[in-house]
C-alpha cells in the first residue's frame, strides 16, 4: 500500500468517496431485493451479488493504495505509525488511529498537531 500525507489523502478522498458511494448504492439495492424475496435460489444469487460488489469495492479502493479495514472504511497509511481514517458518510478525513488500535482507537486529526 502507499504512504500518504494528510494533504495527499484528502486530495484522493473524492475518488474514494465516489467509488464507495457507488458500491454502497449497489449493495443497498441488492439488500432491498434480498428482503423482498424468500425464494432460496434467488436469495443465494443476490447474496453472491452483494459479495461480488463488496469485493469489487475493496479492490478498487486498494488499487488507489488505500487500505480497506472494514465495511465502507478506508485507511490512508501515514507511514508514521498511524492511519488517516475515513468512513462512508464523513465529508472529510477528520480522524486517525494508530496501527495497533484500529477503528476503535479513532481520534480527531486535531490531536496530531
Amino acid at each position: 500500500m502507499a504512504i500518504f500525507t494528510l494533504e495527499e489523502a484528502r486530495t484522493l478522498l473524492p475518488r474514494v468517496k465516489e467509488i464507495t458511494q457507488h458500491s454502497y448504492e449497489i449493495v443497498e439495492e441488492l439488500q432491498t431485493q434480498l428482503e423482498a424475496t424468500e425464494h432460496p435460489q434467488e436469495v443465494r444469487r443476490l447474496e453472491a451479488q452483494v459479495h461480488e460488489a463488496l469485493q469489487r469495492w475493496a479492490a478498487a479502493v486498494q488499487e488507489l493504495g488505500v487500505e480497506v479495514k472494514g465495511l465502507w472504511l478506508a485507511d490512508f497509511d501515514s507511514g508514521d505509525g498511524y492511519y488517516y481514517c475515513w468512513q462512508l458518510g464523513e465529508d472529510d478525513i477528520e480522524h486517525f488511529h494508530r496501527y495497533e488500535t484500529g477503528f476503535a482507537g479513532r481520534r480527531p486529526i486535531t490531536l496530531l498537531d
